[in-house]
């Protein structure tokens, strides 16, 4: 485990749960690398730099954005597998820098998009498969938090040289666009951004990366859609809201409220609440409790790290993220930046 902090927590925590033998951890120093190992469990700590000579089976790599491209390398040089948080990279050509290494080594990896881990996704995921909501029309969707609302609030995501160039997309935007993506079974083929820095200084620094966006976009099956992004929305703690409107009918998802999924028809609405035995296949499987017992955030982490670990022992299982989505995030924010500088659409380059 490279990395100390929340995520590295959440990765433990889903590691352990999935029968991982917790080898070592490595923070920023060793006085908290030792912390961390008595804190998480881990039986010893250590320093990325030591990687090399480990012969460890899977390294997660939970630490600041600029340090993902030398430690994935790293890694997957050290024969190890990786689960690599988001962004893959700052930029796409290093993102695709990692999924080569990877492809020459006969190694793998996977990027936590966890939230296509909600039972519910799942269901939207295979209602829109069976047709039942027609021909895409529009999408509208959203991602609203409050944490940076102030000037006064900080984090090293503010910093350019620590997060990259692209802040609020690339921290939750991308999580957006690939649940668009998923869900649709449609990429994003041209979109027109514009994106805005609310706060032009944080705690004494000057703030190059943005607080908000919003764009159009237009999906490869001809249907549009609005994205909204903010890290500045008072009362949102985690807003994510997909919903598509078909032909036939939509069909809508609240990341607040994942026990549900509304369908809307022009002759009436309902909602279907996440129950093992009605739900589809894939659904279904990862219903961890009984219906009517929530299954939140960390079920969705667990379910992604257990199957990232059948993935890297050759299983199959449906719907993992893996670092080809990694890329492919990288490739959207940098088509989000470009349409931003521009004031135009531009198209969004392809793997």
């Amino acid at each position: 485990m490279l990395g100390g902090g929340f995520m590295a927590r959440t990765h433990t925590q889903a590691a352990r749960l999935a029968g991982a033998e917790l080898s070592v951890i490595a923070t920023s120093g060793p006085v908290g690398s030792e912390r961390a190992a008595a804190a998480l469990g881990y039986e010893a700590a250590t320093t990325s730099a030591e990687l090399d000579a480990l012969g460890l089976d899977v390294v997660h790599i939970c630490t600041p954005n600029s340090g993902h491209v030398e430690q994935s390398l790293r890694a997957l040089a050290a024969g190890a597998n990786i689960i690599c948080e988001k962004p893959l990279a700052t930029d796409a050509a290093s993102a695709r820098s990692i999924l080569d290494a990877a492809q020459e080594r006969g190694l793998t990896g996977t990027v936590p998009f966890v939230y296509r881990y909600h039972p519910m996704v799942r269901e939207a995921r295979e209602t829109i498969r069976r047709g039942e909501v027609g021909r895409i029309l529009t999408v509208d969707a959203r991602y609203l938090q409050d944490w940076l609302l102030g000037d006064e609030d900080d984090n090293w995501r503010v910093d350019a040289g620590a997060g990259g160039p692209s802040r609020a997309f690339a921290d939750i935007g991308s999580h957006l666009v690939d649940l668009i993506e998923f869900v649709l079974g449609q990429r994003i083929v041209a979109l027109a951004a514009t994106t805005r820095t609310v706060h032009p200084r944080r705690g004494g620094a000057e703030v190059t990366t943005e607080d908000t966006v919003a764009m159009t976009v237009e999906l490869e099956g001809g249907g549009t859609g609005s994205v909204l992004v903010s890290q500045l929305a008072p009362g949102r703690k985690n807003s994510l809201v997909l919903e598509v409107a078909g032909t036939e009918e939509s069909i809508a998802f609240d990341q607040e409220q994942p026990e549900q999924l509304w369908i809307g028809r022009r002759s009436g609405s309902r909602l279907i609440m996440r129950d093992p035995e009605a739900l589809s296949l894939d659904a279904a499987r990862l219903c961890t409790v009984p219906a009517g017992h929530p299954q939140g955030y960390q079920d969705a982490f667990n379910a992604f790290i257990a199957d990232s670990y059948a993935v890297f022992a050759g299983e199959e299982r449906e719907g993992v993220p893996m670092l080809a989505d990694g890329v492919r995030a990288a490739l959207v924010t940098e088509a989000v930046l470009r349409s931003a500088a521009q004031r135009t659409w531009v198209e969004v380059e392809q793997l």
